[in-house]
């Protein structure tokens, strides 16, 4: 191992030893003394609040109070061990020097396509980088080659990221741990034709979708599967939590080199309470995430408890003040998840898409997504991927203030809001309802909905 593995596994090993010896809890006391009350006390005492018509944090002073909470939530709270039942006990010099290690560049993939990643600042010029495709969401095997050809060929796209296979229709296939490391291996296999035949074949990914558990990571750590210069899933748990899963692809990580990307998917609504709550414990994930990860890059996805989608307005300006608190106090490599409501075919899934785009851009983000109809249904395509490169790399070249994307935000929000009080929400139509599977080319129809929703946002400013 190089000196850089080699510290970081000496960190990983106390990580391990810590959760051996920590404080002994029960699940439900960890959630009501170390993270609602608390919580509920940061949000008082920092003066932590949103309003609604507030979907740009535009009170920088605010998201510095979010990143001040945040840490002291981590050093009161610590990390829960799921496997253990323990607290990982979380000190000053552990969150800061976690926050000092966060990588501030990162080159992902290789060859003609190497894109080097940096932390962006609030109302920063530089264009977003594009983590194009459907992540995470369950795709059949019968689909997953065209719809990742889809987004691979687009030339905004700088990485790709992919759903997970699905049993093919009819066949339930093998389950357990041999379904995991088959579909995870079949994933990785046709990702990479898809970026060979878009002549992209050096393309960065996050990939292993289909690795629900550990199993499927393990087997894709292969150069002719998932690369070192590619990017694998380490979630953390509801909240503050971490299972023997992610700890154990952090060590697959290990040596390999694979690229950690965290995930921490806060629920507004949820244990935090409203938009204020959530975004402290957001903010606070994230600073774990240095430490039980051992992340190299960020996806920031908090979810509405009830609507779940990223497009909500509480939801927009949690991804806002936690982006720009870590802009402002701890540049790191930050993506906002993009996961609207509603799904392909649609104008609705159009206007979602650009709030997210918008919102993130201006706040400090990079763009990841998108995964349509709440990243449930394979109803997504490349055509929502490329106007979300659009309206971001838009947002930056153009120097859009926040106090103007809010402007614009809201007026996006008008246009689609009421689906979240529709039963059933909009869910589109599926990937070969939209495009052609033999060509990966859109129908008519669908180019149809783009052109005359791109249109309207001209008109609105938004491009």
């Amino acid at each position: 191992m190089t000196d850089k593995n080699g510290t970081k596994l000496a960190q990983f090993l106390n990580l391990l030893a810590l959760a051996e010896v920590g404080e002994k809890i029960s699940k439900d006391d960890w959630d009501l003394e170390k993270v609602v009350l608390p919580v509920k006390d940061l949000v008082k005492r920092y003066r932590i609040t949103w309003e609604k018509d507030q979907v740009v944090n535009t009170d920088l002073d605010l998201a510095d109070r979010v990143f001040a909470a945040a840490r002291e939530l981590l050093i009161g709270s610590g990390v829960y061990a799921v496997e253990t039942g323990r607290i990982i006990p979380v000190s000053e010099k552990m969150v800061d020097d976690g926050l000092g290690a966060a990588p501030r560049a990162l080159v992902m993939g290789e060859g003609l396509e190497k894109v080097e990643l940096k932390p962006r600042a609030v109302v920063d010029p530089t264009p977003p980088t594009i983590w194009g495709g459907s992540p995470g969401v369950p795709t059949p095997e019968s689909l997953f080659y065209p719809m990742a050809l889809a987004w691979a060929q687009e030339p905004l796209v700088d990485l790709a990221t992919c759903g997970s296979i699905s049993p093919s229709e009819g066949s339930l296939g093998p389950q357990g741990a041999i379904g995991e490391i088959l579909a995870t291996r079949q994933e990785l296999t046709l990702f990479r034709r898809a970026l060979v035949e878009v002549n992209r074949p050096g393309m960065g990914m996050l990939a292993a979708q289909s690795s629900v558990g550990a199993w499927g990571d393990l087997a894709a750590a292969n150069p002719d599967l998932l690369r070192p210069c590619d990017a694998h899933l380490l979630p953390m748990l509801n909240e503050l939590m971490i299972d023997g899963v992610s700890l154990t692809r952090v060590a697959n990580s290990l040596g390999y080199g694979m690229r950690n990307a965290s995930l921490a998917t806060v629920m507004v609504g949820g244990l935090g309470g409203g938009p204020a709550g959530a975004a402290v414990l957001q903010a606070a994930a994230l600073m774990a995430a240095n430490l039980v990860c051992l992340a190299d890059y960020h996806l920031l996805h908090p979810i509405h408890l009830r609507y779940v989608a990223t497009s909500t307005r509480e939801v927009l300006w949690v991804q806002s003040v936690v982006s720009q608190a870590f802009a402002r106090n701890a540049p790191c490599i930050m993506f906002a998840d993009v996961y609207p409501k509603s799904g392909a075919g649609t104008d609705l899934v159009l206007y979602e898409t650009a709030a997210n785009a918008l919102v993130a851009t201006v706040s400090g983000a990079h763009l990841e997504g998108v995964g349509a109809a709440d990243g449930m249904l394979p109803n997504c395509s490349g055509l929502e991927v490329r106007l979300m490169a659009e309206v971001g790399r838009s947002a930056a070249a153009r120097g859009i203030d926040l106090a103007g994307a809010n402007a614009l935000a809201l007026k996006l929000l008008a246009l689609y809001e009421p689906v979240f009080s529709r039963e059933g929400g909009y869910p589109g139509q599926r990937f070969d309802q939209v495009y052609d599977v033999e060509s990966a080319q859109p129908t008519e129809g669908w180019r149809q909905v783009y052109g005359d929703v791109r249109e309207k946002l001209q008109r609105m400013g938004v491009v």
